[in-house]
């Protein structure tokens, strides 16, 4: 769906050189991707994950989205905000129990017009299931159902259109890994030599199997050319540690970026945790993409 004038996506947006001597003595070049910089409201893979879904939905006549996601859904936030300038009604299906006051993620959902409804956590696991569809469908009514996560076929090939925009050579990419779509894309419009590698944000085995489907339901084949680093979830989905917010501190005071603790913090720990140890080739040029 293109962008309206009041909607201004900013492709493509620079690379950025992270400067750094761990990275630096590692004999590796490290460049940033700052999609989360192409919107204020829709940043990064948020917007590539929905632009093809909400071009289908209004393809196919639909006036309302329902997505599904947790406390702390990045995508929830984005869904909500995309439903409200490019004129859909959204309803946030939400894992667990309400809690009030509602967190800022929740909050700004809500400024921006979202419905949002909860499921206990043993029916949220089952919200891909015809009974719990049908029971959402006869509150809300017709809706243009978006997986958790924004994560399908439509999504994945939208995120396929990054690399393309990375202007200078280089030999891994890597972005952090919620349910998969991101990874999927990447890794599939990748040229000859490279690869891409997810650090995954979530304890569970289930991201690979996921990200094989997704590529399947998007491009009809698997690709060979990722990988997953599941040792830095720092005790799960939207969990954190003191060690992982001393580094967001530490990352800021170094090069004036703060990431975003639930995904970006995530993948930059590993990362320059790999790094450091030799796990890149020296004269390799490392992306990460912040998103």
């Amino acid at each position: 769906m293109p962008a309206t004038s009041e909607f201004a996506v900013q492709l493509p947006f620079p690379l950025v050189e992270l400067r750094d001597e761990r990275v630096a003595g590692a004999g590796v070049r490290l460049l940033l991707k700052r999609d989360d910089l192409l919107h204020p409201d829709v940043p990064g893979n948020k917007w590539r994950k929905l632009k093809n879904n909400l071009a289908a939905a209004r393809e196919q006549g639909h006036r309302r989205l329902l997505t599904f996601g947790g406390a702390y859904s990045n995508h929830l936030r984005a869904t909500a905000a995309a439903g409200k300038h490019f004129g859909f009604g959204t309803v946030g299906v939400v894992r667990g129990e309400e809690h009030r006051p509602l967190n800022e993620s929740l909050a700004y959902a809500e400024r921006q017009g979202m419905r949002l409804t909860y499921l206990d956590r043993a029916t949220y696991r089952r919200k891909t299931e015809p009974d719990v569809l049908a029971g959402l469908a006869a509150r809300f009514g017709p809706c243009y159902v978006l997986p958790e996560g924004g994560s399908n076929g439509l999504a994945s090939r939208g995120c396929a259109e990054l690399p393309a925009e990375i202007t200078e050579d280089f030999d891994v990419i890597c972005c952090a890994c919620g349910t998969g779509a991101t990874l999927a894309g990447i890794a599939a419009s990748l040229r000859p030599g490279q690869r891409a590698l997810g650090f995954a944000v979530l304890k569970g085995d289930f991201l690979d199997r996921e990200v094989r489907r997704l590529q399947q339901e998007a491009f009809a084949t698997e690709t060979r050319t990722w990988s997953l680093d599941s040792d830095f979830p720092f005790g799960g989905y939207a969990k954190r540690t003191a060690e992982l917010d001393a580094f967001i501190a530490d990352f800021q005071a170094r090069h004036g970026v703060t990431l975003d603790w639930v995904y970006e913090a995530k993948m930059m720990y590993g990362l320059l945790q790999r790094i450091t140890a030799g796990t890149f080739a020296p004269g390799s040029t490392v992306v990460a993409v912040l998103c």
